[in-house]
């Protein structure tokens, strides 16, 4: 039996050498294969779709700065992004009139272009009628100079010591009958809010994805050989917490896709996926099969969003990338969460009145008691 560190900021083992480190991937990384690690990784990185004509950067770690669109920033607590965080400005709301600032952002010291805000030019109507000030420069990244301790080495990735620098950023594409060229300057200046988690959590959340991988049915591994990671989840609260089974995100020591119940077979993990026996989601390998996606990816139980960080250990699994495509923006509510509602629904079959299942509050979500899930998909249909 492994004993870990008592400091609870360090997830090493007891009487360790060295430096306390809370991040320790080695608990899984050791025995696991080179598809499951890369399972796991990705897991920790962010992958907006379309990210780039947004300014975001794609396939980084979720500990990393923030863009807020500006119309976004009433509902966000800039508090939780301990990484940092830039303001995403259009220019129809920076600029009244060519080269005349909204008053808002006069003399206003909690949102300055080029310091913690830019100007996102998406279209060749706004760049010619809302232009950029005449003393306006692109975006750049900066890495401090050990020589001249100063800030003047251009870079074009943002590790190291780097400041960000300039004011507008240009994802102008030629479109349609536009035969102007594509305008596509300055880098991506940050990763999709809502998917935001802090290094420590980011890591908790990856430490449960790889028990739930050990979990999985026909699993290679033997859950004996990594007491390291059981101990991580142990310290804090994870390797017997009800939450598992409640949310059938595991199912009597089985990983299951919450959404449908069935088992997470092994295998799924990396094999990629195909939509030929899945009824009803003929136009999903657009959105899903384009992207190459495998047969089981992440699943939030709590869609992200900016209000609040649900990026978090007690609400990750494994899904299919089909159950994740029906869910879509939506909670996924358990029977035993369902239950507690106490909404009931029936309905009549020629035979009178049955239980068809529970419903959460806004009745767009049924679950029966074996588990099979009806979702509101426009007002007033199921």
């Amino acid at each position: 039996m492994i004993h870990l560190c008592e400091n609870p900021n360090c997830n090493l083992i007891a009487n360790h050498r060295g430096n306390h480190s809370f991040i320790y991937k080695k608990a899984w990384e050791t025995k696991f294969n080179d598809d499951d690690i890369n399972k796991i990784q990705k897991a920790g990185y962010c992958t907006p779709r379309g990210g780039a004509k947004g300014g975001y950067q794609n396939h980084v770690n979720r500990n990393s700065k923030v863009i807020i669109p500006y119309e976004k920033l009433s509902e966000v607590n800039l508090d939780n992004y301990k990484d940092g965080y830039v303001i995403r400005l259009f220019p129809s709301q920076y600029f009244t009139a060519k080269h005349t600032i909204n008053e808002i952002f006069i003399d206003n010291p909690s949102i300055i272009v080029s310091d913690n805000a830019f100007v996102l030019y998406r279209t060749y109507e706004d760049y010619e009628t809302l232009p950029p000030l005449p003393n306006w420069k692109i975006r750049s990244i900066l890495k401090y100079n050990n020589g001249t301790q100063k800030y003047d080495i251009p870079s074009n990735d943002r590790r190291g010591n780097i400041i960000d620098c300039g004011h507008y950023l240009l994802r102008i594409s030629n479109s349609g009958t536009n035969k102007k060229q594509n305008l596509f300057e300055g880098p991506a200046q940050g990763i999709f809010a809502p998917e935001y988690a802090d290094a420590n959590t980011n890591f908790l959340c990856q430490a449960v994805l790889a028990w739930l991988i050990i979990k999985t049915e026909h699993s290679p591994y033997n859950e004996d050989d990594f007491e390291h990671l059981k101990a991580i989840l142990q310290k804090h609260n994870l390797l017997n917490s009800p939450h598992y089974e409640n949310d059938y995100i595991m199912h009597n020591g089985k990983t299951t896709c919450p959404l449908c119940q069935r088992v997470i077979m092994h295998n799924e993990l990396n094999e990629l996926i195909s939509f030929d026996d899945e009824e009803g989601l003929t136009n999903s390998t657009e959105q899903v099969g384009s992207t190459r996606s495998t047969k089981v990816n992440l699943f939030h139980m709590v869609p992200l969003c900016y209000a609040t960080l649900e990026n978090i250990p007690t609400q990750v699994s494994w899904g299919h990338a089909t159950c994740n495509t029906r869910l879509g923006q939506r909670q996924c509510f358990s029977y035993h969460d369902l239950l507690e509602t106490e909404i009931e629904i029936e309905i009549n079959d020629g035979q009178g009145q049955r239980l068809l299942g529970y419903a959460n509050t806004a009745q767009n979500f049924i679950r029966s008691q074996t588990g099979d899930v009806w979702i509101r998909i426009s007002k007033g249909e199921y």
